[in-house]
């Protein structure tokens, strides 16, 4: 009955798990970036632990959970949707608890209990320890719940992530938490809390268990992957008081990189997201000497203009960016790069616009994340700066700079036309059941037709004929 009344599925969901030990049911929906789909496997590990499973299916649940985004306006709106849904399925269900996890959790903290009404329990990032705690002076007292205490040092290292969301082939490894950086157009650091990095030896660990358990591709994840410092504790800015030992025997993420890659050389691996201040060349090289590193860079420009980019609190200029762009080509000259790029930032002109596509232009980018600006309260744009170029120019700017992405991303993909790559297949085409896809090293999607000798999890080689500017089309060289 409840299917009739709200769909069974929105954001991505974590499959069935069926432990004979456990009789509850948690239906867990993530939104966002790959950080949360992530944060999801660790917390599903955790409630495992006090008697749930997963589940897909609405109806079964007893606990739904939320893991939220906060990045812009229209990701909020969509959850708070889902959230007044679920309110219509809680009169069906009086017994049901819905609560809200991650970015939106922590930025909105006591107003969804106190103001909108909308949940009964909301779990910042670095409390889901806290989660069996917190539901059972729910179910004692009959009280809502609310824990958003950011933490210096969770980085939930010693829990093994429930692998239910994924297709067995493909698996995310977080590696740091939180963000140092101060953007200003960005909620980040103040839903995730400052910048720190995991045990080096712990991610070897979780990497070895994938090897063992047959999968074929890791992404090591963090908002800033490439401030990767471990020197036995704390955060990135306290590195100066480290003793002479601890930094005589720092891990930085070109060196953990390397040790990835060398403990396991049969897996292929990933890794997002670059900040271009904290990108060295010491990671490309790293990228240049290990086959099993995938050729692929995400590297948020946000803007081609260094004045805009100044008012972003962004730590590069244009020049340095195009700088790092030339370098990435040389050392790795195969790498695809991807980006993320927002107009109509507070106070940008048109002239502003055009070194945007002129950058974009020089750069020869695969791909893109291009949206036009919306103001995140409690951001220091919020706070300092007016909003002030009109939707429809923010309009017409992003429609520019999508079609340009289109055209180069077309360019790109036929530079690996008549060529075989190498393919790791990860499931069945959604528009074809009789082709398989999967991607290149460069992070290309390819579909070509199954064959009886071919599975998921198969690397295969790929002879790519045609064509469109998101997929290449192909057959089994």
């Amino acid at each position: 009955m409840e299917k009739k009344i709200i769909e069974s599925r929105q954001g991505e969901v974590l499959v069935k798990q069926s432990n004979v030990k456990n009789s509850k049911k948690l239906f867990l929906e993530s939104y966002g970036c790959q950080m949360n789909f992530s944060d999801s496997e660790i917390v599903a590990s955790i409630l495992n632990e006090e008697g749930y499973n997963t589940t897909n299916e609405l109806d079964e649940a007893d606990l739904i959970l939320l893991n939220t985004c906060s990045i812009r306006e229209k990701a909020e709106q969509t959850i708070r949707k889902r959230l007044s849904q679920f309110n219509t399925l809680k009169k069906i269900k009086p017994k049901l608890t819905v609560g809200v996890l991650g970015c939106m959790a922590e930025r909105l903290k006591t107003k969804f209990l106190e103001e909108e009404h909308l949940v009964d329990l909301v779990v910042g990032p670095d409390a889901y320890r806290d989660l069996p705690n917190l539901l059972k002076d729910m179910e004692e007292d009959g009280r809502n719940a609310i824990n958003v205490i950011l933490s210096k040092e969770e980085t939930y290292a010693d829990i093994n992530p429930v692998r239910l969301g994924g297709n067995g082939v493909t698996a995310f490894v977080s590696i740091t938490r939180g963000c140092d950086n101060m953007c200003t157009f960005c909620v980040v650091p103040f839903t995730r809390g400052r910048e720190r990095s995991r045990d080096p030896y712990s991610i070897i660990k979780e990497c070895r268990e994938l090897v063992e358990n047959n999968y074929k591709e890791i992404t090591l994840l963090g908002q800033n992957i490439d401030s990767y410092l471990w020197y036995g504790g704390g955060p990135k800015k306290d590195f100066a008081k480290a003793t002479e030992l601890q930094k005589a025997t720092a891990i930085n993420f070109a060196q953990l990189l390397d040790m990835v890659a060398t403990e396991c050389p049969d897996i292929r691996i990933r890794f997002s997201t670059s900040n271009p201040q904290d990108m060295h060349e010491d990671v490309l090289h790293m990228m240049a000497k290990h086959k099993n590193i995938c050729k692929y860079i995400h590297l948020p420009v946000q803007s081609g203009n260094t004045n805009v980019l100044k008012r972003m609190n962004r730590q590069h200029t244009r020049e340095e960016y195009l700088c790092l762009i030339d370098k990435i080509r040389q050392i790795v000259p195969e790498c695809a790069i991807s980006h993320d790029m927002i107009v109509g930032f507070c106070g940008e002109t048109e002239e502003e616009h055009k070194d945007t596509l002129s950058l974009m232009e020089y750069a020869k980018y695969d791909f893109g994340y291009m949206f036009a600006y919306s103001e995140r309260p409690g951001t220091p744009a919020h706070k300092k700066m007016a909003d002030d170029v009109p939707l429809e120019i923010k309009k017409r700017r992003l429609t520019e700079i999508i079609n340009l992405q289109q055209k180069l991303s077309l360019d790109r993909m036929k530079s690996y036309l008549n060529k075989i790559h190498e393919v790791l297949i990860e499931g069945t085409s959604k528009k074809n059941k009789e082709e398989w896809y999967g991607r290149i090293s460069q992070n290309a999607v390819v579909v070509f037709p199954k064959t009886k000798t071919t599975k998921v999890g198969d690397f295969v080689n790929v002879k790519v004929e045609d064509c469109t500017s998101a997929t290449l089309i192909g057959k089994i060289a």
